[in-house]
């Protein structure tokens, strides 16, 4: 890729949006082949920014559907309003040049932020499909953006990657279980929950009953069982990214067994991967086997 002084400064900023945060997508990392840290830090910065006017606390929704709306727009000129004196103009000039470079489909952008415009407007879900219609939208567009980055995109891979992606989501929904409560959100179906015959109150009440075990136990074994279907795309890359998306996926996977352990006693706990979890991971991910 060859870019100019202007470009160079664009993608430099986007890596540093990309650092600042605390989630671990498979962004920016040192393992990603050189070639697509750029790209992969232009795509982050994007979302990461529309995910901040979405969830940041302090804004009313109004005003945070007008700034999602402003978002698309600049989505759409890709300069991103050079001149108007705004730093994110460098996302958009750094994503310009990567949807071209890349041949990226606007819509999986556009997904993303129809996605965190849901975010404002819908706190609980009502059914099982409604659930994964909305990590359609918020998370796989990330792993299909990916692999089409890499140039490794296939209708096989985009399925097992949008496997992947969602189980990552729902991990993140069970782990952040008490945040998003705190927050207005629900992301368990209603449809389970009645099932289970789990109420609310016990969860304002911060009591994991029973009930809300089950029922949580029942989320987690689903999502299990898309990590299990979405392996193959660790298998279906070569070289860096290979070994991004298996420590990508071993990583996802430990966290779901730790969140499981924490949810069977308590409801603010947020289970996260430390230093001590690092070498089961490495360990794993050289032993790895294909499926």
């Amino acid at each position: 890729m060859v870019i100019d002084d202007r470009q160079r400064r664009a993608y430099a900023y986007c890596e540093r949006v990309a650092r600042s945060h605390y989630e671990n997508f498979p962004v920016a990392s040192l393992l990603l082949p050189a070639t697509m840290r750029p790209h992969i830090a232009a795509i982050y910065a994007f979302a990461r920014r529309a995910d901040d006017f979405a969830d940041e606390p302090g804004i009313p929704d109004d005003e945070r559907i007008r700034l999602l709306d402003d978002w698309g727009v600049r989505l759409h000129d890709s300069a991103g309003r050079a001149g108007d004196g705004d730093p994110d103009d460098l996302i958009f000039e750094a994503l310009g040049t990567t949807m071209k470079e890349c041949a990226l489909p606007m819509s999986l952008f556009e997904d993303l932020l129809s996605a965190f415009r849901q975010d404002v407007t819908t706190r609980r879900y009502q059914t099982w499909d409604d659930v994964l219609d909305y990590c359609r939208r918020s998370a796989n567009p990330v792993g299909r953006l990916v692999l089409r980055v890499a140039g490794a995109a296939t209708p096989r891979l985009d399925a097992a990657s949008d496997a992947v992606c969602t189980a990552l989501q729902l991990t993140n929904f069970w782990q952040d279980l008490g945040r998003d409560w705190n927050n207005g959100r629900l992301y368990v179906p209603t449809a389970d929950v009645n099932q289970g015959g789990a109420r609310e109150a016990d969860l304002a009440a911060r009591r994991m009953t029973p009930m809300w075990r089950a029922v949580l136990t029942s989320m987690i074994e689903r999502t299990r069982g898309l990590f299990d279907v979405g392996r193959e795309v660790c298998d279906g890359v070569n070289g860096r990214l290979k070994w991004e998306l298996r420590l990508t996926w071993l990583g996802g996977r430990r966290t779901l067994d730790k969140v499981e352990a924490a949810r069977l006693t308590s409801f603010d706990a947020r289970p996260t991967l430390g230093a001590a979890d690092v070498p089961a991971i490495l360990r794993d991910a050289i032993l790895w086997t294909r499926t």
